[in-house]
């Protein structure tokens, strides 16, 4: 297997500074890819270990692009996850005045966090979106644009200076980048865990969405992520992407996935993988009777009712 990482390139994204923050990266080759699709379809391919991009941010919530190649093609697996807080600036080529910018480019998640922003100091300026921030930054260092909302630490990457620094819309902004690789073995469970899935209703009816949620619910799961993406079958047809707290080991979460398994038209396991928002001493409590002693104990009941041990 190539000892390398993909990445959401080119050099200077978020995505490269988020990924430089795990420990192996010191024994990988970082390789970057223009898109997040060619990126994963590298993994898939066996070209690289992992790929490392983008799925979810605090401000506009789950990263479509991301979640929609997660969702089709061949299965892929979450094994880490990497919290980034976000602030950008607005680099341009030096000697560039605020009055000269006509146009701005960054990657499409990053206009909704800095839209108010933009409206207030370059109301006239037109927006052009790139494959990344860093991406962007890229051409305005070729002269295709006048500036691009990146990372500062861009700058010096790019030949450019950054006109302003610290933009944000939204305080304590942040993005959620994960690891994704090809299917194996889950990571055992640490006590702060989080597992991903895309489930498809098996047909429309009143309460099917509720009946989903009911899976989770019923075994005091709580979600930390419900996006719907098109399913691309026509207007109305919908998968719903879901991240919940817990791992596939614990036994209140193996229940709910066979419980959707039943209803579901379909599921795909996207993995079980630690949380990187709090620890696991910082981890809250399962709600009564959802224990895995609880379920135990609940299933020797049962057992010892077939038996007639009751």
């Amino acid at each position: 297997m190539p000892a390398s990482y993909a990445y959401l390139g080119p050099e200077g994204t978020f995505t490269e500074v988020a990924l430089r923050t795990l420990p192996e990266t010191a024994t990988r080759e970082l390789v970057p890819y223009v898109s997040v699709q060619s990126a994963l379809d590298a993994v898939r391919a066996g070209e690289a270990e992992a790929a490392f991009v983008p799925i979810e941010n605090s401000v506009e919530g789950g990263i479509t692009t991301t979640l929609d190649e997660l969702v089709a093609g061949t299965p892929l697996t979450i094994y880490r996850e990497v919290l980034l807080s976000i602030t950008f600036a607005l680099l341009v080529r030096p000697g560039t005045k605020l009055t000269d910018i006509k146009t701005v480019s960054a990657h499409p998640a990053a206009q909704p966090q800095v839209r108010n922003w933009l409206r207030t100091h370059l109301p006239d300026a037109v927006w052009e979106s790139a494959a990344s921030n860093a991406d962007a930054a890229r051409l305005v260092q070729e002269g295709r644009y006048d500036a691009a909302f990146a990372g500062e630490f861009a700058a010096a990457r790019y030949g450019l200076e950054a006109l302003e620094t610290g933009i944000h819309d939204a305080e304590n902004a942040q993005t959620r980048f994960v690891l994704v690789g090809r299917p194996a073995r889950p990571a055992a469970p640490t006590g702060a865990d989080k597992t991903s899935v895309v489930l498809w209703q098996r047909d429309d009816h009143p309460g099917a969405l509720r009946d989903l949620l009911g899976e989770f619910a019923s075994r005091g799961i709580n979600l930390m992520l419900l996006q719907s993406r098109p399913t691309g079958a026509g207007i109305g047809n919908y998968c719903f992407c879901i991240d919940a707290e817990g791992h596939i080991s614990d036994r209140r979460m193996a229940e709910t996935l066979m419980g959707l398994k039943r209803i579901c038209l379909q599921v795909r396991f996207l993995g079980s993988y630690p949380r990187a928002d709090i620890t696991p001493a910082e981890a809250r409590t399962t709600p009564p009777g959802t224990s895995d002693e609880e379920f135990m104990a609940a299933a020797d009941w049962v057992a010892r009712c077939q038996d007639g041990r009751f």
